[in-house]
Formats: C-alpha cells, sequence, structure tokens
C-alpha cells in the first residue's frame, strides 16, 4: 500500500495520466489504479519501468523502493482475518502497521491500540452475545497493539476527550471491572512506555480544537511518504494525504496538546476516575 501511495505521489508530481503509465508497462488505467490503491501485488519489472518514466534515477532510493515492494508482495497478517475485517480498514491497517509515529485525537471511545482485550470485546459486540466474527476482531485489535510493546521506534501520542474514558463500556455490572481494567491499563501505558503519550481533554476546557470528532494523523520516517490524516466514519474511513487537510488536523492536535491535561496531569485525572468508580460502587451488604 505504500508503495502504490508512493508511485501516485511520483505520477501526479510528474503530471502523467495513469493512461500513459499504464501504457509504459503493457496496463491499463485501471491496473495502475489498482497498483496505487495497493488492491494487486507489484512486478517489479513494472515498479522499475514506472521509477523511470517518473524521472526517478537514484539507484539507492530505487533499490529502497524496489525492497519495499518486495516486502509488499507478502500477505501482512492483518490479511489472515479474511471477511471478519472490512476492506476499507484492511487498508488502513497497512499504512498503521508503516508508520512510526501514531497521532490520535478521539472523542467517543479508547482507541482500539490502548484497549483491554474485554473493553475491546464490550465494543465491538455492542453489548449482545458475542460471535465468532467478534472474536476474530478482537484478536485482530489485540494483534495491532504487539508494536507498543516490541517497536520502540514507534512513538504514539494519544489525546482523549474526558468523555471517552468516563462513557461506561459494557453494561451496569460487567462494566464496572471494565472499565477498572481499562482504567488501570492506560495509567500503566502512561507510566512504564516511554513511547506512549497520552493526554486528557478535561470537561472543563469547553468547546475546543477538534468539535469535528476523532482522527489519526499517520507519519514515515523511513519513507519519503506526506503525513496523512484517516478519518472513520460509520460504514467507510478514508485516508487523506492532501497538505492543506493534514495541516489543519495536525495544527487542531497541537493546540488540542495545549488545552489538554499534562501527562502527569492526566495520570492523577485518571487515578480520580477509579476512586470514583469504587466511591460509587453499590453497596452488596
Amino acid at each position: 500500500m505504500l508503495i502504490g501511495h508512493e508511485l501516485r505521489q511520483l505520477r501526479e508530481a510528474r503530471g502523467i495520466s495513469r493512461e500513459d503509465a499504464g501504457n509504459k508497462i503493457r496496463a491499463s488505467a485501471s491496473k495502475i489504479s489498482r497498483m496505487e490503491l495497493g488492491r494487486v501485488g507489484f512486478k517489479l519489472r513494472d515498479i522499475e519501468d514506472l521509477l523511470k518514466m517518473y524521472g526517478v534515477s537514484d539507484r539507492k532510493r530505487i533499490k529502497e523502493i524496489l525492497e519495499v515492494a518486495r516486502e509488499s508482495n507478502k500477505p501482512g497478517w492483518w490479511k489472515e482475518y479474511g471477511e471478519s475485517l472490512h476492506k476499507w480498514f484492511i487498508r488502513y491497517v497497512g499504512f498503521e502497521e508503516a508508520a512510526d509515529h501514531i497521532r490520535i485525537y478521539e472523542s467517543q471511545f479508547v482507541p482500539g491500540l490502548l484497549q483491554t482485550e474485554e473493553y475491546a470485546r464490550a465494543v465491538i459486540s455492542g453489548g449482545v452475545e458475542t460471535d465468532e466474527v467478534t472474536e476474530q476482531r478482537v484478536d485482530a485489535r489485540l494483534r495491532r497493539q504487539r508494536r507498543l510493546r516490541t517497536d520502540k521506534n514507534m512513538r504514539m501520542w494519544v489525546i482523549l476527550d474526558e468523555a471517552a474514558v468516563r462513557r461506561p463500556i459494557g453494561g451496569p455490572e460487567a462494566g464496572r471491572e471494565i472499565m477498572r481494567g481499562q482504567l488501570e491499563w492506560l495509567i500503566q501505558l502512561s507510566k512504564e512506555y516511554d513511547n506512549i503519550t497520552l493526554q486528557i481533554v478535561p470537561f472543563a476546557v469547553g468547546a475546543h480544537a477538534a468539535e469535528a470528532g476523532s482522527f489519526t494523523l499517520l507519519r514515515y520516517s523511513e519513507f519519503e511518504l506526506a503525513d496523512m490524516v484517516y478519518l472513520e466514519q460509520l460504514t467507510d474511513g478514508e485516508i487523506i494525504d492532501r497538505r492543506p487537510v493534514v495541516e489543519a488536523y495536525t495544527k487542531a492536535m497541537t493546540r488540542l496538546s495545549v488545552a489538554a491535561a499534562t501527562p502527569d496531569e492526566t495520570v492523577g485525572l485518571l487515578e480520580g476516575m477509579l476512586e470514583d468508580l469504587d466511591r460509587n460502587a453499590p453497596d452488596r451488604h
């Protein structure tokens, strides 16, 4: 997917149409479109021909792109989940896995990358009995989290609206334990993982820079790719790399970081929420 994205950027920078690019590799404009969207495998000879057409002459860069293309032809772990994950989300996960800096603002829920298994299951199932598809989606969500613990070069900066951590998940009975476990996990992540920065925007801040809703920013230091913003709706998700759009969301993230509690203050807020859970627990005696 990253290769396809980079090929599109190179083609558009030279003002070359998909039709002309397709003619270069004896293919159709539709084939170029599928390559750029990461929906087909890459033939290394085609990549070389396109890079030459797009004016890329640096042998080192060509070699790096070809190596990434070779790796891209291997199925990612997320493809093991088949129909359990939406196609648009599978595309996003491919971009997420390659990003080395992920910035998230979330207004509704704790983000999937920070969810406990119990919290994830409650959110994905919607409070009804789980089935095989639900369990596969939970498993995929936990697989996405592994990089947080194993790849110290990957940095994550998450800003949560207070509502996202106040909102009870899982019903009145089980939900209390689910939320306790989730709050404890967020505190542990904040204290023990240097590659994760967590901030909360308190209710007291009022209206702020992200009234429009949640978003994710992806950055790639190892690739010559522009930053991207990912926006998820009810039935699909969109990855955008248009500079004015990305810059607008980047500025919003910066303003949110100023309005939010500091990371240390955030731990205090989370600990206070844990105390509130215990204080408001029903007396069973």
